[in-house]
């Protein structure tokens, strides 16, 4: 008769049990949502802080445009040197080849516009400088020489500082006499437009932007 021996328990196989490899799975899965998380916030925040220096650089751009414009303002005797009429302001500047028209532009519905430039050819006649202005006041913004400046644009006004006292740029300024300082008699010999108004001391631009409302004031150099 055989001895039997007493059932001996098999010793546990080396590794992991399904449980634990479930939670080490979710703890993973855990710590790469966080990781995902705070490399997507950084991304973010590096977009959103590019994007801010974009729009200073651009700003910063425009405005220097905008202060060369006037800066190389020069008056013509023939047209306007500079006029605003409701959301466009009409000015003439000097250039190496002749006399250039310029006109700023805020363009689209209220609340969201964008801000345009379009400058003309240099012109050296008096008959082309009358033609240039006429066609800037019909402008459909697809002409050659239009560059988009700005976007989402709320709001854009002028102000002239005249008399010490700023005002309106709408608003009429004051005759030019023989003797006034930035001005010339007989603007409207020779079949020029009609001018003969003194040119303010300096321009005021308010602009609505979606960061803050921009204000910039331009001093005039003096008129030949």
């Amino acid at each position: 008769m055989s001895r039997s021996h007493p059932h001996r328990p098999r010793p546990r196989a080396a590794g992991f049990t399904l449980v634990e490899v479930l939670v080490a799975l979710t703890v993973m899965a855990v710590l790469a949502g966080m990781a995902w998380q705070g490399i997507d916030a950084m991304a973010r925040t590096r977009e959103a802080s590019q994007a801010a220096v974009d729009r200073t650089l651009r700003l910063g751009a425009v405005v220097a445009q905008w202060e060369a414009d006037l800066q190389a303002l020069v008056d013509t005797d023939v047209v306007p040197a500079l006029r605003v009429d409701g959301a466009s302001a009409r000015l003439t500047r000097t250039g190496p080849q002749g006399v250039h028209m310029v006109v700023w532009t805020l363009r689209g519905g209220p609340g969201r516009g964008s801000l345009e430039r379009w400058q003309g050819p240099a012109v050296t006649q008096v008959r082309a400088l009358s033609e240039q202005w006429l066609r800037s006041q019909q402008l459909l913004g697809s002409e050659p020489g239009t560059v988009v400046m700005l976007d989402d644009l709320a709001a854009l006004q002028w102000y002239f500082h005249r008399d010490n006292a700023w005002t309106n740029a709408q608003s009429s300024g004051d005759a030019a006499t023989d003797d006034a300082p930035g001005s010339k008699p007989g603007g409207a010999a020779n079949g020029s437009v009609g001018v003969g108004e003194k040119l303010p001391n300096a321009v005021r631009i308010v602009a609505e932007l979606p960061q803050g409302r921009l204000t910039r004031d331009v001093l005039l150099g003096p008129q030949p």
